[in-house]
């Protein structure tokens, strides 16, 4: 039995464990706490920047991947130097966690994006380059779900931030929407992908998912998929790829942000398609066939919870709507916290949104899951 090994105990691990068990895989996970959302999974309990934990965690699994992409690359070599399988590899791995080097690594690769420049000081020519203000501040490291990102209006906005250290400024998009699209590849170079989908933000976070993405042209779909192909294979990354995208007012799509492992875009697909992004990253990890991504149903839409999602919600939910799917991260409420999302799926993008939103109102207000 292949032991595949992740680092991190949230929600993306916990789905990867009904997958594993269907593959006849051993799932080990390195969890940051107790009470992790994939603690059923949970080997190690430690801290994933100790290189001492993480080389011993390695050692007793035939792959690892992750959760998250927080891990020290510095650690992660280590583990590659004892011939260990690292999917995503470190290379890879680290155009996720500097948004700088994602920055540099896609023009490198001609890939259409935002205007960017980097801000070491108030330099009066770097608004400049990507528009003037208001522009996007990002911090390169650790910012996610809408944190660590502001829209600023002048250098009064960002100048604590420009304390501590350079500051990732980016053309503000003027965009239609925003689109992700998903693939994933094995190490002999296999590739699939499924339909681009659609994200509806809240806030910064991803509220709501439809799959496919409504209206998309033909062509729009195409540049997503060639260009989630030519990141995949030239950056060489192994297991599940995201793209988030804007779609701006002229048709264009641009490339907002990369991960490289199983995404909150991609949840719908566990109902929707033949084969699960959790299924598939496996797969890809193992070096297994990529299954298909065919849909089982030509549309759906998923919707975030957020804060808690208490077991008598979800059982007054599942009895006004049946034919919604709901999956709890058995996470402690926190307010703004993604606590599970629901999915329904069918024909009528607009009829499926208008399902899922009255079923998510039915948590609003809940107490938290215990």
């Amino acid at each position: 039995m292949t032991v595949v090994g992740v680092i991190g105990g949230g929600q993306l691990a916990r789905m990867m464990i009904p997958a594993a068990i269907d593959l006849g895989i051993e799932l080990r996970v390195f969890a940051e706490a107790e009470n992790s959302s994939a603690r059923i999974a949970a080997t190690v309990v430690g801290d994933y920047t100790d290189s001492d934990q993480v080389l011993a965690f390695a050692r007793s699994v035939d792959v690892v991947t992750f959760d998250h992409e927080h891990v020290p690359l510095d650690n992660l070599d280590l583990v590659v130097s004892e011939g260990i399988a690292v999917f995503p590899p470190p290379e890879a791995l680290a155009l996720t966690q500097d948004k700088t080097m994602m920055r540099a690594g896609l023009a490198g690769l001609a890939i259409p994006q935002p205007r960017w420049t980097v801000a070491e000081e108030e330099s009066p020519d770097a608004p400049d380059l990507v528009g003037g203000f208001p522009c996007i501040a990002k911090l390169p490291v650790g910012g996610y779900d809408g944190k660590g990102v502001r829209i600023i209006h002048s250098w009064n906005d960002v100048r604590d931030w420009l304390a501590a250290g350079p500051v990732l400024l980016e053309e503000l998009v003027s965009f239609r929407r925003e689109l992700s699209q998903l693939s994933a590849r094995r190490p002999s170079g296999d590739w699939s992908s499924w339909p681009v989908v659609e994200t509806r933000q809240d806030g910064g976070v991803c509220s709501v998912v439809i799959s496919p993405a409504p209206g998309i042209a033909q062509g729009q779909s195409a540049e997503a998929e060639e260009i989630a192909q030519r990141i995949a294979t030239e950056c060489n990354v192994v297991g599940v790829l995201a793209v988030e995208m804007f779609e701006d007012h002229d048709g264009r799509i641009l490339v907002n942000e990369l991960a490289m492992r199983p995404h909150n875009s991609g949840h719908v697909l566990t109902e929707q398609s033949v084969t699960s992004q959790f299924e598939q990253h496996l797969r890809a990890v193992t070096d297994m066939p990529l299954g298909s991504t065919a849909l089982r149903q030509s549309s759906g839409v998923m919707a975030n919870i957020f804060g808690g999602a208490p077991v008598e919600k979800w059982a007054a939910m599942s009895e006004q709507f049946p034919e919604v799917k709901f999956h709890s991260y058995q996470k402690t409420f926190r307010p703004g916290r993604k606590a599970g999302h629901l999915v329904v799926t069918g024909e009528n993008p607009t009829e499926l949104s208008a399902v899922a939103e009255k079923a998510r109102d039915i948590f609003k207000g809940g107490e938290p899951w215990e």
